[in-house]
C-alpha cells in the first residue's frame, strides 16, 4: 500500500510555539516587540526572574530537560533571541552589544529591575554582552559552553592538527569547521534549504559524546527551525559579527557580579583560561561527562551546578 504523503504545513504546525508549550507544563508563549524587533520568549514559575538564552542551532525548546525544575523556585523566561526561532529575523543587528540591547528591552518591558541570565553557546555571548553592557541589571550571570567572542578565535585551526578530526569532537583540539562556514553569506542557504536535517544529525553526533540524548523529537524540532533560507541566513549572522564583537570586548572592563562559567569536555579549558581575566567573581563547573549540549546530556549535573550558585 502507497503510504499517504506527509503534509509540510501540518509537519511545521507539529513543531509550533503553540503545539510544543504543551511539554512545558505551567508555561505560556509571550511575544513582545523591543529595541525594533519582535521576540518570543516562554515563561513560567515564579520567584526571582531567571532569563535564559538558546544557542545555536537551537531554540527555546532546548530549555526543556532543565525549564521545569527551574520553574520550581524561579520566574523562568527562556528567549529566542533575535534571529531565532519564532522571533524576528531583521537584516541587521546581530552584533552581541545589539543583541543585548534586545534583552535589556525586554527586561525594561516585563518591569524587571534585575535578573540573573543564563546562556548556553550564542546565547552564552549575549548573556555576557548583556552583563557586561549592563552591569546594574544583572543579579548573577551564568554560562554554559559559551562566552563572549574573544581575539583567541582568530587562532582556530583552519585546518584540523593530525588525528584530532575523527568521528567525536577532541576536547584538546576541538575542530569547529563550522565557525568558518557560517562566516560565508548566501552559501550555507543554498546547499541547507530543506536539508538541514543531515547537518544536525552530524553535528550532535560530533559534539556529544551520548548523542542518543538529543532525541527525535528535538532534532525534528530544531530541522524544523532553521530548514529554511532565512532562518539559516540569521543564524549565521551570529557568526558574521565576531569581528565587531571581539573589538567591542576591548573596551569592556572585568565584571563584577557573581559569574558560574559551566563547561563540557570540549570547552571546559578554554572557558578556564580565557574567563578569569574577565571574570572577579568567577565559579567554574566542569561535566567532563558530556558534550557540548549539556542540558540534554547531563541535566541533573547542570540543575546541580546552577541552584548551589543561585542560591
Amino acid at each position: 500500500m502507497t503510504q499517504p504523503k506527509e503534509n509540510p504545513a501540518m509537519t511545521q504546525n507539529s513543531y509550533s510555539d503553540e503545539a510544543l508549550i504543551k511539554n512545558f507544563p505551567g508555561f505560556t508563549n509571550q511575544y513582545a516587540t523591543v529595541n525594533g524587533v519582535r521576540l518570543h520568549y516562554v515563561e513560567g514559575g515564579s520567584g526571582s526572574p531567571l532569563l535564559c538564552l538558546p544557542g545555536w542551532p537551537q531554540t527555546w525548546y532546548s530549555y526543556q530537560p532543565v525549564a521545569l525544575e527551574l520553574a520550581q523556585k524561579y520566574r523562568v523566561i527562556i528567549v529566542d533571541i533575535r534571529g531565532m526561532g519564532s522571533s524576528e529575523k531583521p537584516q541587521f543587528g546581530y552584533d552581541k552589544k545589539t543583541m543585548a540591547a534586545d534583552i535589556l528591552a525586554l527586561v525594561q518591558h516585563l518591569g524587571l529591575a534585575k535578573v540573573s541570565i543564563m546562556g548556553h553557546d550564542i546565547g552564552g555571548m549575549v548573556a555576557m554582552s548583556f552583563a557586561f553592557n549592563y552591569p546594574a541589571f544583572v543579579e548573577k550571570l551564568i554560562v554554559l559552553d559559551g562566552s563572549h567572542p574573544t581575539e583567541g578565535m582568530l587562532q582556530m585551526s583552519l585546518i584540523p592538527p593530525t588525528g584530532t578530526f575523527t568521528e567525536k569532537m577532541d576536547g584538546n583540539r576541538p575542530y569547529a569547521w563550522w565557525m568558518g562556514f557560517n562566516q560565508v553569506k548566501g552559501l550555507p542557504e543554498q546547499v541547507l534549504a530543506g536539508r538541514f536535517q543531515y547537518l544536525l544529525d552530524w553535528l550532535f553526533h560530533y559534539v556529544m559524546i551520548d548523542d542518543r540524548k538529543m532525541t527525535s523529537l528535538e532534532r525534528d524540532v530544531y530541522a524544523a527551525s532553521y530548514n529554511d533560507a532565512e532562518s539559516i541566513r540569521a543564524a549565521n549572522a551570529w557568526y558574521q559579527t565576531f569581528v565587531e564583537d571581539i573589538e567591542d570586548a576591548k573596551s569592556y572592563p572585568p565584571l563584577e557580579m557573581p559569574v558560574l562559567a559551566i563547561g563540557s569536555y570540549i570547552s571546559y579549558q578554554y572557558m578556564q583560561m580565557g574567563l578569569p581575566p574577565v571574570a572577579k567573581d568567577l565559579h567554574l563547573v566542569g561535566i567532563m561527562d558530556s558534550g557540548h549540549y549539556l542540558f540534554e546530556e547531563q541535566p541533573t549535573q547542570v540543575l546541580k551546578a546552577v541552584f548551589n550558585f543561585l542560591t
